[in-house]
């Protein structure tokens, strides 16, 4: 590990994947420090009979092959099978105070956590504490709370199903909902939107969808860096002569030009395809406004020649809400929606002549359409265009959010949510005979106002760094350290071990590489990908310490401390996790003959109600949602202008807080991360200049002083007015209560913030 890296920003010119990923790939392998048995590890990974990458959500071909990870799979499994260590010798070394120092990358760079810990505070130090111990600190903290909605519950996507299915039936026989988890973070707009319009709160598609369609529109998404497996089908799609139509602000290289890492010819030759046939860049927010436009022109259109543009057969069969929406849709002023969108009109005349030219259509999309105030009708907004065109339930078509981390998916089908579903509760107390709670509990921003409040004084996290993932970093380190007790099950030393409450503990868990051995022999656990397809995984690697558990013995190891043998044994539940799925399968719709159906390779596929065009609405209709556009973008109550709109984004070496390196390969810049992307034009006018250090103070109607020091100005293709930074280095900036109507997801992706010459006092954000 290089603490010095030499720092450089000059533009990448070369394609995504190529030697750049094979290098990757390489070094990644080399540092694990376990490299010899990571080989292995490696062909394992997203193959029948291994395990599931732990990283992101997107799902597999059907084609088989020796290797089916990318250069981020790789980069992850190295990452989690790393023979470094962070034990009680680690911490005889380290007091927390000096920890808080290091950086997101040094700390997990140290290694997995391989021994429980409690906090010392005479010490400073977190030192061991038994298992049995550490349970039963826990049920003293839950059983001594007033009311069990003092509890918070976090939930990772990296958490498996037989996890996430124990964790939300302890919680709920203890008595809450309160679940935030990261999908509060990500995705909950979609949910919303999608759940509202047609009826199901995930995607439409199958993979085999994607060799269907005419046209795929990609909407505020960088594949190439969060999920590059998806390139091959893109690029396949330009190939065979589809419609390939990105939008997005930054040219991402990924959705530019594909080199196959894994294709001999290709590479010698530095031969690279294109993955898109058409790129547009809307202003941040102005993607509702762009669909809008569409929809206007779809409109104009259909009136012109009645019967050639809308499918009012399946309209007619299908839908309701249709008279109203096209009348938001008339009203709709063509000047606000062209300063909205940020797009040019014959631009987004061309968007939907693609749109209504292609006969098989797939809007995929991800953070950077779901992390706005209006999050929620720009999706509902998306469903509108593809109901007006019967563009849902048929082959080659369909809705298609695309998910982050590997399981987020899986962990809300299984029960973790703030606001379940009845019909979830119903089949809980049929099968447990126990009263689950009822009411709404917590969210992710919920559960951050309450700890603070201290409304909320027990935190218990499944995974994640939940100190770093969430927006307002000072109030959120605030919340935790406001907690009596804060629990992290976790594989790797993060921040959020650092942020503590008065009582502490670190449960070290076992990977999606590690051998998970019980009673009843070696185990595989379950995860959903984007698609809805449930596969097994099975770890690879012997864990490096015999005081290393699983998620669902840890979850069963609180639960028993807590609640005893209620409402199941959960200690024999452990010793065989397909008792697990046997209750998942009496109790989740879907997974009927559960164990059976994991035999298949490639898994088996939950199905979705929109494909037999069923929909699970209230009406039984799938509805189209007529929602105005915003009056302004900015926030009403700014007092002052802003000079840029920010939005926090990945580099190319991490995975959600996960830091793999210093570079972002595809944006050139080099053992540097405290640096802000802006159009060059823009860097002048406010009287600065490239390469020059600035602070970035954000700006909210609250008046909170929320400010990152000593950012590096880079000068970058970026829209004028536009303005681009990591995360979790920018989450600071992100107020607490900026979030997506009816979603509460933080408005990562359109922050206020002002630029002024940096104060050079060494502090960090």
């Amino acid at each position: 590990m290089d603490e010095h890296p030499t720092r450089r920003f000059k533009p990448y010119k070369g394609a995504a994947g190529g030697w750049g990923a094979l290098r990757s790939v390489a070094h990644a392998w080399l540092e694990s420090d376990n490299a010899l048995k990571n080989i292995r590890t490696l062909l394992k990974t997203n193959q029948h009979g291994g395990f599931d990458c732990p990283g992101c959500a997107w799902g597999e071909s059907a084609e088989s092959g020796m290797v089916k990870f990318c250069e981020n799979g790789a980069k992850a499994v190295n990452w989690e099978a790393t023979r470094r260590r962070v034990d009680a010798a680690f911490f005889a070394q380290h007091s927390v105070s000096a920890l808080r120092g290091q950086s997101d990358y040094w700390l997990e760079f140290q290694g997995r956590l391989t021994e429980p810990l409690r906090y010392d505070p005479s010490s400073d130090r977190y030192r061991p504490i038994s298992w049995d111990a550490a349970f039963a600190l826990i049920a003293e903290h839950l059983q001594a709370l007033d009311s069990p909605d003092q509890a918070e519950f976090y939930t990772s996507g990296r958490a498996s199903n037989e996890a996430a299915f124990l964790y939300q039936l302890f919680v709920r026989a203890y008595g809450t909902n309160n679940f935030p988890d990261c999908s509060n973070m990500c995705h909950e707009a979609s949910g919303v939107a999608l759940g509202q319009s047609i009826g199901v709160g995930k995607g439409t598609v199958t993979f085999a969808d994607l060799g269907l369609a005419d046209a795929i529109f990609v909407l505020g998404q960088n594949p190439g860096t969060n999920h590059p497996r998806m390139l091959e089908p893109l690029r396949e799609a330009v190939e065979r002569g589809a419609q390939v139509i990105c939008l997005n602000p930054l040219r991402e290289r990924g959705l530019e030009r594909f080199q196959h890492p894994q294709h001999a010819l290709e590479m010698l030759g530095n031969r690279d395809r294109p993955t898109h046939t058409g790129y547009f860049r809307p202003a941040l927010g102005g993607d509702l406004a762009v669909l809008r436009g569409m929809a206007k022109f779809l409109q104009q259109w259909e009136q012109a020649a009645p019967g050639t543009v809308f499918d009012h057969a399946f309209l007619a069969a299908h839908s309701d809400g249709l008279d109203a929406y096209l009348a938001s849709v008339a009203a709709s002023d063509w000047a606000q929606i062209e300063a909205q969108s940020g797009l040019r009109l014959a631009e987004i005349e061309e968007l939907a002549r693609r749109f209504a030219g292609a006969e098989r259509v797939i809007m995929c999309w991800a953070m950077g359409i779901t992390q706005h105030r209006h999050s929620v009708a720009t999706i509902q907004e998306i469903a509108n265009l593809m109901l007006l065109r019967g563009q849902l339930g048929k082959p080659g078509a369909g809705l298609c959010p695309v998910r982050g981390h590997s399981n987020v998916q899986g962990d809300r089908t299984m029960g973790i949510n703030d606001r379940p579903p009845a019909a979830l509760l119903d089949a809980l107390q049929r099968q447990f005979a126990f009263a689950p709670p009822r009411q709404a509990g917590h969210n992710t921003v919920e559960a951050i106002q309450a700890m603070l409040d201290g409304r909320s004084r027990v935190f218990i996290g499944l995974g994640g760094n939940f100190a770093q993932a969430t927006p307002d970093s000072a109030r959120t380190h605030q919340a935790l350290q406001r907690c009596a007790l804060t629990v992290q099950i976790s594989t790797k030393l993060n921040r959020s071990h650092l942020m503590h409450g008065r009582d502490a503990l670190i449960l070290p868990c076992l990977g999606r590489t590690d051998i998970d051995q019980q009673t009843g022999g070696e185990q595989a656990v379950t995860v959903e990908d984007s698609f809805s397809m449930v596969h097994a995984s099975h770890g690879q690697l012997q864990p490096l310490s015999a005081q290393m558990r699983s998620e669902p013995a840890i979850i069963a190891g609180i639960a028993a401390a807590t609640l005893g043998a209620r409402p199941v044994d959960w200690a024999w539940l452990i010793e065989d996790y397909a008792r697990i799925r046997e209750l998942i399968a009496a109790t989740i719709p879907g997974f009927s003959d559960f164990n059976a159906k994991l035999a298949q390779p490639g898994g088996f596929y939950l199905g979705s109600p929109v494909a037999q065009r069923q929909w699970n609405t209230a009406s039984g209709r799938a509805r189209l949602h007529a929602n105005p556009l915003p009056t302004s973008l900015l926030d009403a109550g700014l007092s002052e202008t802003p000079d840029l709109i920010l939005q926090t984004l990945r580099s190319h070496d991490q995975y959600n807080t996960t830091i793999y390196g210093l570079d972002d390969r595809y944006r050139g810049v080099k053992g540097q991360r405290q640096v802000l992307f802006a159009n060059e034009a823009d860097i002048l006018r406010l009287g600065f200049k490239p390469g020059q250090k600035v602070d970035v103070r954000s700006l909210w109607r609250d008046g909170r002083e929320r400010r990152v020091y000593g950012v590096t100005l880079l000068a970058f293709d970026v829209p004028a007015g536009q303005a681009a930074a990591y995360y979790p280095e920018m989450n600071p900036l992100v107020p607490l209560d900026s979030f997506g109507a009816g979603s509460f997801t933080p408005t990562s992706k359109f922050v206020a913030i002002k630029l002024e010459p940096a104060r050079d006092d060494g502090r960090i954000a």
